[in-house]
């Protein structure tokens, strides 16, 4: 296992992140394992040298910090874990029970803290930019939660650069703890993060965690995964031919190596300027011994040609483009 400092602070993470949204309880999404399918994979985790897990209170309703809390307190010390979790999607009933306010900030990270049996979290992150809230009422509560003790960092996630520049702005401005980690979603077949917000982070001192490396699975060969089948998102981002091409392209660098299609996409993903982090969702320990060997394989230039001769530029994915990004392929005319 690879370790780096976080952006400008001290902290200290393995290269690799356990990502934990496929943890939990499968009622939520019939694709998500419980605590005694999980638990092999966090115990494998653990044993490889990860020391960064990354986890919401969105996954599975809460139930997927309340599983991870479990493995954790059975297979590792706590203060030698770096513990993230995400706040802002519902989940609940009540007005307030979304969002980036004082209030809900809140009450999901205390929820958060007595699912995962613990004092404090080491990252606590908005799960995107909330357009609702005022900036100055999210920070000033977040600063406050720094003091308090109740998270020791804090972070963003999936947003426009102009967004993540105000919200460094109002810290400076204050004189409030600022975020240490921008955690986004770049892959092989999405790279449109690489224009600006990576280039920002690295000139911010921010660091850059990747999540979905393997477009949801869709770099893997996976085509036909039950995630693949019943998630929705999958089809809205990856559905188009470009993706499809470049999923194909990964497979032909895959087999000049001798390796899997998911090893080549974590590695182009780990290759990148500016990436300190990839997260890895993985549904067996192969699948994460496949992460951690694309630690160490080394693409050509001719498998970055290949990989690279695909793409083309797309719409940004976020929460505020969900079900109105433009196609890569030609829009019919309207007579």
């Amino acid at each position: 296992m690879e370790y780096v400092r976080l952006g400008e602070s001290g902290l200290v993470v393995s290269k690799l992140c356990l990502g934990t949204m496929n943890m939990g309880s499968p009622k939520w999404k019939p694709w998500i394992f419980d605590e005694a399918q999980s638990e092999p994979i966090v115990r494998h985790a653990l044993d490889s040298g990860v020391n960064f897990i990354d986890l919401a209170d969105f996954y599975s309703f809460g139930e997927g910090e309340r599983v991870i809390g479990n493995i954790i307190k059975k297979h590792a010390k706590r203060d030698e874990l770096v513990l993230l979790t995400k706040a802002g999607y519902p989940i609940g009933d009540g007005k307030n029970n979304q969002g980036h306010s004082r209030k809900h900030l809140y009450d999901a990270l205390h929820g958060s803290l007595e699912r995962i049996g613990t004092d404090y979290v080491d990252i606590f992150m908005l799960h995107y930019f909330d357009v609702n809230t005022p900036i100055e009422e999210t920070w000033f509560t977040l600063n406050e939660m720094v003091k308090q003790g109740k998270t020791r960092y804090l972070g963003v996630s999936t947003m426009y650069t102009w967004q993540f520049a105000k919200i460094l702005h109002c810290c400076e401005k204050n004189g409030w703890v600022k975020p240490i980690n921008m955690q986004l979603q770049l892959n092989a077949a999405y790279r449109e993060e690489e224009r600006e917000m990576i280039p920002f982070c690295v000139d911010q001192g921010i660091g850059v965690s990747v999540f979905s490396p393997l477009a949801r699975g869709l770099l893997s060969g996976a085509f036909d995964s039950v995630r693949n089948q019943t998630d929705n998102f999958t089809h809205q981002m990856f559905g188009d031919d470009t993706s499809k091409n470049i999923a194909m392209s990964v497979a032909k660098v895959a087999k000049r190596h001798g390796v899997g299609s998911a090893q080549v996409a974590q590695a182009w993903v780990l290759s990148r300027p500016g990436v300190k982090v990839m997260l890895v969702g993985a549904d067996t320990t192969e699948q994460f011994n496949s992460s951690l060997n694309a630690l160490t394989l080394q693409l050509t230039e001719d498998d970055f040609y290949e990989l690279d001769r695909v793409y083309t530029p797309c719409d940004v994915i976020n929460d505020y483009t969900e079900g109105k990004r433009i196609a890569r392929e030609p829009r019919p005319a309207r007579d």
